[in-house]
């Protein structure tokens, strides 16, 4: 037996440790289904940096785990945060780390793996179906408002059939009720609802059609979130009514539907003619009852603002110290009358002496004259009087006449006669 031995004395081409760290790079970084892949594992080990969180994904079955690092730029977008023993799913890309010869996932985002990634494929598809129009109320068809053939999508085995079937007979005796048998339950139910609706077509007779199943558990309607049913649903010529688990459900299948009645017995009665009256009566006793609701949260809002209201004002203390404050201005006003009052009796007095001051009169009482010429002017010197002059002289009781017989001479009289 032989084996290949390596030549070891030429070798055809040497690398450095970069080079070969950075072709492995290259071959991990640039491969397109690495560049952004989902991987799904529990959380080993988990580490918050200050560059980010730092975590490592084990898959427990096979005994390997791959190391991860969250970058800060991306730590607040993060839907949830890497915790150890948490299963998760990640979203991110493979890039080597050179210095030590690693390679790591860079992660742009975190979620709960399980029922998450259940939920995250469900708000998916019902986006991008929503994009397509499927969901579009202008793409409904109307009901027939006389069917004489209804088409049932279901399990026989299912309690559903039986609602179904009381409640048309108990409504619409004369109805012709068309059973296409299905799994609702399961992988293979998808296939098998969409064999079904197609076999109600090809059928031909069916006015209406009822995709019907019972209540269960968010995995056991997994079936009528598949994208394959949803599009059979809307690609049927038939007018469809689904009825699919309980009030409290909500399925894609249900949103495709022209009319989601959310349960089987609720599909039955839309089947009948006056399910439109009945379906109007239950819609105002359902606006009945939220008016009703909404005017007594506001009356009952408007009482206790009002009862906020009577505790903050306190009228008995508010009617005091209104007392109070009107005892003090009337207190306060008084004091201001009567200093002004005070003042103004004051300025009076000092007017009055004043005025009595000025009285020529007065003057007269202390035995001054007054002299005047005839015509009233009043001498207040000699210069201008002259000889003979009549004067007026009043006193302070009486008056008399005078005449002017000499006037005191001047100084410069005085120096000529001398």
């Amino acid at each position: 037996m032989t084996s290949y031995q390596p030549n070891l004395l030429v070798p055809p081409e040497v690398l450095s440790v970069k080079g070969l760290t950075d072709y492995i790079q290259a071959l991990l970084e640039d491969d397109p289904l690495l560049v952004q892949v989902w991987v799904e594992g529990e959380v080993s080990s988990a580490v918050r940096h200050r560059s980010g969180f730092f975590f490592t994904l084990q898959d427990q079955q096979e005994a390997a785990s791959i190391h991860g690092v969250v970058w800060n730029s991306y730590c607040e977008q993060l839907v949830i945060e890497p915790e150890v023993g948490e299963q998760v799913l990640v979203l991110g890309r493979i890039r080597l780390y050179p210095q030590r010869g690693q390679y790591q996932l860079m992660a742009w985002q975190l979620f709960p793996a399980g029922e998450g990634l259940r939920s995250l494929r469900y708000q998916q598809l019902r986006e991008r179906l929503t994009r397509e129009g499927l969901f579009d109320p202008l793409h409904k068809q109307p009901l027939p408002a006389y069917p004489q053939t209804v088409g049932v999508v279901t399990s026989p085995q299912a309690a559903a059939w039986g609602d179904i079937q009381r409640t048309l007979k108990a409504q619409h005796s004369g109805l012709h009720v068309l059973l296409s048998p299905t799994l609702v339950q399961g992988k293979q139910a998808p296939e098998a609802i969409v064999v079904a609706i197609d076999r109600v077509i090809q059928d031909g007779r069916a006015d209406v059609l009822i995709v019907a199943r019972g209540g269960g558990a968010a995995e056991d309607l997994a079936c009528f979130n598949d994208e394959r049913v949803v599009r059979a649903i809307a690609e049927c010529p038939i007018p469809v009514i689904s009825g699919i688990g309980h009030q409290r459900d909500e399925t894609l299948a249900d949103l495709v539907a022209d009319v989601c009645a959310h349960t089987p017995t609720a599909a039955a009665e839309y089947i009948s003619p006056l399910s439109d009256w009945q379906a109007a009566y239950r819609n105002c006793i359902a606006c009945l009852y939220i008016i009703l609701n909404r005017q007594l949260d506001v009356a009952h809002e408007h009482l206790l603002a009002q009862k906020t209201r009577l505790r903050r004002l306190q009228l008995d203390r508010r009617f005091e110290r209104e007392q109070v404050l009107r005892s003090r201005l009337q207190t306060h006003l008084h004091q201001t009358v009567k200093q002004q009052l005070g003042q103004a009796q004051q300025h009076q007095q000092l007017l009055q002496q004043q005025l009595i001051a000025l009285d020529p009169t007065q003057v007269l009482q202390r035995g001054f004259a007054l002299v005047q010429t005839p015509d009233h002017q009043i001498v207040r010197n000699t210069h201008t009087l002259q000889v003979n002059q009549e004067l007026q002289i009043k006193l302070a009781e009486g008056h008399f006449m005078a005449r002017v017989t000499a006037l005191p001479s001047s100084p410069r009289e005085s120096d000529d006669e001398s």
